[in-house]
């Protein structure tokens, strides 16, 4: 088995599991629409920066997440450091 060789321990959800994944596909899906689906890499090296780039420039600091209350991590932070003043 693949994941074996890889060292990497398989889902355990059960088969049809709406949650098995979720995040990790919602994730992939904005990936591909909002960078991979726009544009071609030249390189591998290339390709990669951009994912970084898109995940720490973009996705982690300032794109608004549901589970936030739609307020981008910045926003949800500063909202939070008020609250304890």
């Amino acid at each position: 088995m693949r994941c074996c060789e890889a060292g990497v321990r398989p889902s355990t959800g059960s088969v049809g599991d709406a949650c098995d994944n979720a995040l990790g596909e919602a994730f992939v899906a904005t990936l591909e629409c909002e960078l991979l689906e726009r544009r071609r890499f030249r390189s591998q090296a290339e390709a990669r920066m951009a994912v970084f780039h898109f995940i720490e420039g973009f996705y982690n600091p300032t794109r608004r997440h549901s589970s936030l209350g739609y307020l981008s991590p910045i926003e949800f932070e500063a909202r939070k450091m008020l609250m304890k003043d």
